[in-house]
């Protein structure tokens, strides 16, 4: 599948994306699959790709049912919830409020902590070192 590739949307700064626009990304996650599934689903794809070409609030948006669709108390769960809030820690930097930023960047360290505790194989395909890079980055561009 190939999924759309918006201009950012910076709540109060740029038009929304039309309502729907990411429907179909979201709908490749449905209840119940396995983590292997949602490892390869589309709207993780499309999340992972959206955070590194700095969409932030898109990422969020087709992360969000990943993340629900993930057991919960899971490590996957913890990797989705992690890469929503390094999304949302990168959206407030960009909308100026570093406050907000530093608070989100410290509750998607508490994630990669609770993956590093975890141990095991790279839940949803994602390497702990991967997430530590990322989070890493944001802390680089908080300072």
């Amino acid at each position: 599948m190939s999924f759309p590739r918006p201009v950012a949307y910076i709540p109060g700064q740029t038009p929304r994306h039309p309502e729907g626009l990411f429907e179909a990304l979201r709908a490749t996650v449905r209840p119940g699959m396995s983590e292997g599934a949602l490892a390869d689903c589309d709207a993780l794809r499309a999340g992972l790709y959206y955070l590194d070409e700095g969409l932030f609030w898109e990422a969020h948006e087709v992360l969000e049912p990943v993340w629900m669709a993930c057991p919960p108390n899971s490590a996957a769960r913890q990797v989705a919830q992690a890469l929503i809030q390094i999304a949302n820690a990168r959206l407030k930097l960009r909308m100026g409020r570093r406050q907000a930023a530093a608070r989100i960047a410290a509750l998607a360290g508490r994630h990669v902590t609770e993956v590093r505790h975890a141990g095991g194989e790279a839940p949803l395909g994602q390497s702990l070192e991967s997430l530590e890079r990322r989070l890493e980055a944001l802390r680089q561009d908080l300072r």
